[in-house]
């Protein structure tokens, strides 16, 4: 996988598929999961209503809609409760499972958010850095982007992560 970490609105970029950090109803949130529905439009929550939800670690995905992108891949990530219920390997699951559904839609470009940095209180550095051994251990030539929308994630990234940052 080719890997960039980009500062940005996932709602925003042009790529093939975007990522969302999903709750199990897959009927849209707060944080980037509200941003991605808000910015779809009501088909994507028409066509998520089909779906019935989604579990921990798995991947569903949909159509676009009106986002730049062509389909949404939803993933839920785990609820961080400590780190001792298995969290850091569901948290694996969702990118290993979002990646595996890119490549069966033959996308060649896929963009991520950090699952489950946000209201679901896993530590940002953490969460941060399964995404980047997560996404740099799969094999395939697709362009993978993870993109930052916290001041504190761009931090972390900027300090750790320098080398994947899009300068």
């Amino acid at each position: 996988m080719n890997l960039k970490i980009i500062i940005g609105d996932i709602t925003k970029i042009k790529c093939d598929i975007i990522v969302n950090a999903a709750n199990s109803t897959l009927l849209g949130g707060g944080g980037v999961d509200g941003a991605i529905h808000r910015a779809a439009g009501k088909e994507l929550l028409k066509e998520c209503r089909t779906l019935g939800g989604c579990r921990e670690g798995q991947a569903k995905i949909t159509g676009g809609y009106k986002l730049f992108a062509e389909y949404v891949i939803h993933t839920v990530g785990p609820i961080y409760s400590g780190g001792n219920r298995n969290e850091e390997n569901i948290l694996i699951s969702c990118y290993k499972n979002s990646l595996a559904l890119a490549k069966e839609y033959n996308a060649s470009s896929v963009a991520f958010p950090v699952i489950s940095a946000g209201a679901y209180g896993y530590p940002k550095e953490e969460a941060l850095r399964v995404a980047v051994d997560t996404i740099i251990s799969e094999e395939g030539d697709m362009d993978v982007y993870i993109v930052l929308f916290d001041k504190e994630l761009v931090d972390i990234a900027k300090k750790r992560f320098y080398e994947y940052m899009d300068n």
